[in-house]
């Protein structure tokens, strides 16, 4: 294949969900109800560690949370530019 076709075959546009396997808006719901879900059981470690003074893990217990809230965001994230996609499309 000739440089000239493969970088014709290159998607150089922006990203979209469809282009990256994306979600539905029912299907980023439901992962951001299964992130709430472990949200609260990471909140339940934090407290266990917290009751048994064991600071490995506790750490390992904040870590989780901070993951868990990493990933709701982004998954808000993504709903918002789902629904922007949704506003431009009408």
């Amino acid at each position: 294949m000739s440089t000239q076709t493969k970088s014709a075959a290159k998607n150089t546009g922006p990203a979209t969900p469809s282009d990256k396997g994306g979600k539905s808006k029912k299907g980023t719901y439901l992962s951001i109800g299964t992130s709430l879900f472990s949200a609260f059981s990471a909140v339940k470690k934090v407290r266990a560690a917290r009751s048994e003074d064991d600071k490995l893990q506790l750490v390992d217990a904040v870590l989780r949370a901070a993951a868990v809230t990493t990933g709701i965001v982004l998954l808000v994230r993504e709903l918002r530019r789902l629904g922007d996609d949704d506003v431009l499309a009408d």
